[in-house]
């Protein structure tokens, strides 16, 4: 007889049993008193009068399905896959739907294939979404362009699942055969979207692809149109980007629409998942809401799973994944335990050591010369400039005309009205290629911070207050390959080292949280005020969220068609690969 049949019945001893939990039942959205018998890795069943070879006593305790992440960048965490997934256990997570269009830019195919490898084994299940976008767009450049060919290599090879977001909706709304392409060569599978403040008869044109959800809404009007529209919508609630509490009221007012949404991250650092959680944190703040505690369950559990045809998991039932979480209660999330496919990986609430993390090659990184304080000066061209305008909380940016600050005959950076100079600099191919703007938002006073971490071609960038100090934060990326920079005058002030193509270490996670502390503590000493700033300033050379951005291309802006010139008032727009024969890419 089939063994988990015959502990199903109560006919064999189950491995394990945990007993008189309060059994948190995300189909019915009510609590059972129940046992719940495991046999290897799967639920043999729920119910009364399991016997077991091992038996706990969970009486008072909830259990619940393992949470699961339906669109994360692990990139963003800086961490290499082993390290997050011993970060996230913890808290309770036992899937993630990972997109690594982060690395596929920095390293091409042989990047996603690391991030496949480095991801077997693990006390989290990873689902690679086959990046669909690389470039994001025209306006940037990646390592190398990951065409429809790429698309149904890295599907057929097994490394990924389903499609990742696809960013260039105004490629693929103007009908371009290009990114056709590549969501045919996905065939059926789940096809992943990104889509910010499309709406009417473009989201019509957008969703005729077959594209079926967006973690992009950052208000309720947006949401309720793309759900009206029969997306699934993701309310992000990231390091960056929190959006969840703005989205709530779509299932306090109507829980039934728990069935079409999810909860997911995005994006997260080391010292946000350390500090403030993971999924877990999601739910708290839910519970904090009003939302109903088996409501916000079910979205972060049954709703991604089933979204991504996850039939083995999300809940808790026979033949289901024995991927469980043990909590005091929903409200305060204390995870006591957690099984990852029968398999204990969290006791008494400390990981049980996980995987080692495995050597794969990975192709160097192109070697990039640095640039010179002359290069970065920007001669004033007008009497006003466009300066990108962030917003704070938001992916989104703004555009502001802004009378530059001009010193022997160059526009600099201005302190008084918070205008820093933002550097791009271009650093797979060697080509030099640069592009010079401002930027309005950070607070910054002096120095400089810069990061290899740049969504989403992942060039060189570097914000500050003084041509020297964003050259020595340039200097420092350039001798080490990437990484986190903090820099004043001629010193570095402190570094993260991201060895692994320029957006991970393989530190583990503490490690990776207490640098970045510092290194954001220095910025705060800068006179930086934004909460995380080298993931602030990463989301200013994506090309494909609007508004103005700066790519190493120059500035750019897709709802304005392209390519912007920093002085409008007849200041040349850069043409594309001239950089190295004129100071900078915008004058």
């Amino acid at each position: 007889m089939n063994t988990l049949a015959a502990v199903a019945r109560g006919s064999r001893p189950a491995d394990l049993v945990i007993r008189g939990a309060r059994v948190a039942n995300v189909f019915t959205l009510e609590y059972e008193e129940a046992d719940v018998a495991v046999c290897g890795d799967r639920i043999a069943g729920v119910g009364r009068g399991y016997e077991g070879h091992r038996v706990l006593d969970a009486a008072g305790a909830v259990l619940v399905p393992g949470l699961i992440d339906g669109h994360v960048h692990i990139e963003s965490s800086l961490m290499a896959p082993a390290a997050f997934a011993d970060a996230v256990v913890v808290h309770g997570t036992t899937t993630v739907m990972a997109d690594p269009h982060e690395i596929a830019n920095a390293l091409g195919l042989p990047g996603v294939r690391y991030m496949y490898l480095a991801s077997r084994g693990l006390a989290v299940d990873v689902f690679l979404g086959a990046p669909s976008c690389v470039p994001a767009s025209r306006l940037e450049t990646p390592r190398d362009e990951l065409d429809m060919m790429a698309v149904r290599e890295m599907l057929r090879e097994g490394w990924c699942t389903h499609l990742g977001e696809l960013m260039n909706y105004p490629a693929l709304i103007e009908g371009d055969p290009d990114v056709w392409g590549r969501v045919a060569a996905a065939g059926d599978v789940v096809l992943t979207g990104h889509a910010p403040g499309v709406s009417g008869k473009d989201l019509n044109a957008y969703l005729t692809s077959g594209v079926s959800s967006d973690h992009e809404c950052v208000d309720l009007d947006e949401a309720r149109e793309k759900l009206r529209r029969g997306m699934w919508v993701m309310m992000r609630e990231g390091a960056s980007f929190p959006n969840l509490r703005t989205l709530l009221p779509l299932v306090k007012e109507n829980p039934f629409l728990a069935a079409r949404c999810m909860v997911v991250t995005d994006d997260a650092t080391a010292r946000y998942i350390r500090d403030t959680g993971h999924m877990d944190a999601k739910l708290r703040i839910m519970i904090e809401e009003g939302v109903d505690p088996l409501v916000a369950l079910r979205l972060t559990t049954l709703s991604p799973a089933d979204y991504f045809h996850l039939w083995d998991r999300g809940a808790i039932a026979p033949g289901r994944r024995a991927d469980l979480v043990l909590v005091d209660d929903l409200a305060s999330f204390n995870v006591k335990h957690v099984w990852k496919d029968g398999r204990a990986v969290v006791q008494d609430g400390v990981a049980v050591k996980g995987a080692q993390a495995r050597s794969i090659p990975l192709p160097h990184a192109v070697q990039t010369m640095p640039l010179t304080e002359e290069q970065l000066r920007v001669p004033a061209g007008g009497e006003t400039m466009n300066v990108i305008e962030m917003q704070p909380g938001e992916i989104i940016t703004g555009s502001r005309r802004m009378p530059p600050l001009v010193s022997e005959g160059n526009a600099v950076p201005d302190p008084s009205r918070d205008l820093a100079k933002i550097v791009v600099l271009e650093r797979h191919h060697g080509t030099g290629r640069f592009a010079v703007g401002f930027v309005t938002g950070f607070g910054m006073q002096r120095g400089a911070i810069a990061s290899s971490v740049a969504h989403d071609a992942h060039n060189f960038v570097t914000v500050g207050m003084d041509d020297r100090s964003i050259a020595t934060a340039l200097k420092c990326l350039c001798e080490t390959g990437g990484g986190l920079v903090l820099a004043e005058g001629g010193s570095v002030r402190g570094s993260l080292p991201l060895p692994i193509g320029g957006l991970m270490t393989h530190l583990d996670a503490e490690s990776v949280a207490r640098a970045l502390e510092d290194l954001e503590r220095g910025a705060e000493q800068l006179g930086v005020q934004l909460p995380h700033p080298f993931m602030a300033l990463s989301f200013l050379c994506l090309s494909v969220v609007p508004n103005l951005r700066i790519t190493d291309q120059g500035y750019v802006d897709i709802m304005r068609g392209g390519v912007q010139p920093l002085f409008p008032e007849g200041g040349r727009a850069p043409q594309q690969g001239d950089a190295t024969a004129v100071p900078n890419s915008i004058s």
